[in-house]
């Protein structure tokens, strides 16, 4: 059996897994764009493996990613949430999560979804990139960087460039698997079946 030729940066089963059925595959679920959103700013700091071994805690603990009732989170929920050993404890996150909540809702009504907003920052479709190694993978991008900025104009927290570009690759909006990889050639023909 021919061995299968993926990106380098995935070294757990979890990640692994991850990279072969979610990273890169265009997103335009709302619930999911804020959980991912969510997510990679809860990964500030730290590696992504342990936010993917904590992605079940974090649904079950900010109710599946539910914004309306997130938005509502209280002094008391968020004591709960600090208590919770399943998620990252970090108070600012936590109250980023909450705000990140109020900010997406206004988004939402704004512009008739999240998913209309954020696709804006890359012309509604993937960027399709050929890279040959993980070296040649920029931490962020000129359309991050105006992704970021609007995001914090908007009251937005943990969306730096860099958090913004690791949300680009993870939703789809950029195709960064390394060209060698198995997956490249995969989700750059999801992307056009959209």
């Amino acid at each position: 059996m021919k061995a299968v030729t993926r990106c380098t940066w995935p070294k757990t089963e979890l990640d692994i897994a991850y990279h072969d059925t979610e990273w890169g595959v265009p997103v335009h679920d709302d619930r999911l764009l804020f959980e991912m959103l969510i997510l990679e700013g809860a990964q500030a700091g730290l590696s992504w493996s342990t936010i993917l071994k904590k992605r079940a805690s974090y649904r079950r603990a900010f109710d599946n990613f539910d914004a309306r009732k997130i938005a509502k989170y209280d002094a008391l929920k968020v004591r709960r949430l600090l208590a919770d050993p399943g998620i990252v404890r970090n108070r600012l996150k936590v109250a980023a999560t909450i705000q990140n909540a109020r900010s997406f809702l206004a988004v939402q009504k704004e512009f008739g979804s999240f998913d209309t907003y954020i696709w804006q920052f890359v012309g509604g479709q993937p960027v399709q990139n050929r890279r040959q190694s993980l070296r040649e993978i920029p931490a962020r991008t000129p359309e991050s960087d105006a992704m970021s900025k609007d995001l914090l104009k908007r009251g937005f927290k943990f969306v730096g460039s860099t958090i913004c570009y690791a949300f680009m690759q993870a939703v789809g909006m950029v195709n960064d698997h390394t060209a060698d990889c198995f997956r490249h050639r995969e989700v750059k023909r999801q992307s056009s079946l959209r």
